[in-house]
């Protein structure tokens, strides 16, 4: 069976495609890519249909990462069909726990540097959107620190469901 990870920020053109991208390079050098589907979306539609923003899909490159990517908006529905629910921000988590239909729901979302030992107190992927290429860099550093605890936690589920 098949487990479902989705992250999201606000348009789905900086930080989730970047968390999507990172975290489904980690999970196909796990040898989890057959078990492990990840996907992500923004809160807002306005870039619905978009590609990444350059600077995005420049940084994922630049790091030997795919920038394939499409933007859409985050749907209540999906909920039932996914297994974890990846915030990039504290504003994210609040609106998709909002979203959510039921409680089991809304304690599928979590905050992605929640699964990073180093983040400290400041859990919230800043949003490089409005600055320059080293805010890209930046949060980049932060998805990759994050993305080592999450995919012990989502090798975790995987394997307890195989058993």
């Amino acid at each position: 069976m098949t487990y479902r990870v989705c992250f999201v920020c606000t348009g789905n053109i900086c930080r989730s495609p970047m968390a999507e991208s990172v975290f489904r390079a980690r999970v196909e050098e796990a040898g989890l890519d057959g078990l492990v589907e990840v996907d992500s979306a923004g809160t807002g539609g306005w870039h619905e249909g978009d590609g990444a923003d350059p600077r995005t899909v420049t940084v994922l490159e630049d790091n030997g990462y795919g920038s394939e990517h499409t933007a859409r908006q985050f749907r209540s529905a999906w909920f039932a069909r996914l297994d974890l629910v990846i915030a990039l921000d504290s504003g994210h988590l609040k609106a998709l726990r909002r979203l959510a239909p039921t409680e089991e729901d809304a304690r599928k979302v979590r905050l992605l540097r929640s699964y990073d030992p180093g983040a400290g107190d400041d859990l919230d992927v800043p949003d490089p959107y409005y600055g320059g290429v080293d805010g890209f860099e930046e949060c980049l550093e932060m998805v990759e620190a994050a993305s080592t605890g999450l995919l012990a936690a989502v090798s975790e589920h995987v394997e307890g469901r195989a058993a």
